[in-house]
């Protein structure tokens, strides 16, 4: 089980080449809004934001070459119907589903408009194990704010040939 692990970091740190990319599953998006105003006008802006990131991702992935995006449709309404972030792991088995190596969920937590946070999870799915984190503060609450944190993370986290390794 380590030896997946160990294998899927390095081939997100670029050190490995493999003929057939690992199969990913990437669930859209989760939003946990605490503001003020999502609270009382709702939070369909950041409804249709969480859609265009988690769009960017895939395809931003799918671009680099390193994995197999896997669609998510035949699973979508399931994970819909569920908090991915808290569900015990359905995430996971959803994700096995569909026949993926790995899978990543993601969470948006607005506190403000001016205080937001894009979170990125990556996971093994036969392990269920955590293999990274990204995460990135955004201050300001546009379509350009959001494109800009998930471009952040995807090249400077998710991509970068030097992420997670030992100084």
């Amino acid at each position: 089980m380590r030896a997946l692990s160990s294998i899927v970091v390095l081939l997100l740190l670029g050190s490995v080449a493999f003929a057939d990319p690992p199969k990913l599953a990437v669930f859209d998006f989760e939003l946990l809004d605490t503001s003020l105003p999502g609270e009382f006008y709702g939070s369909k802006p950041e409804q249709e934001r969480l859609g265009r990131i988690s769009e960017q991702l895939r395809k931003e992935l799918a671009e680099s070459g390193r994995f197999q995006l896997l669609d998510i449709a035949p699973v979508r309404d399931a994970a819909h119907r569920s908090n991915l972030q808290a569900c015990g792991g359905c995430d996971v088995e959803l994700a096995g589903k569909l026949g993926a190596d790995l899978e990543i969920t993601g969470l948006v937590q607005k506190v403000s408009n001016l205080i937001i946070n894009l979170n990125i999870y990556l996971r093994d799915v036969k392990t269920g194990s955590l293999i990274t984190v990204a995460s990135a503060d955004m201050r300001g609450n546009t379509d350009e704010s959001w494109t800009r944190a998930m471009s952040y993370l995807i090249r400077n986290r998710l991509l970068a040939p030097n992420y997670g390794k030992p100084e």
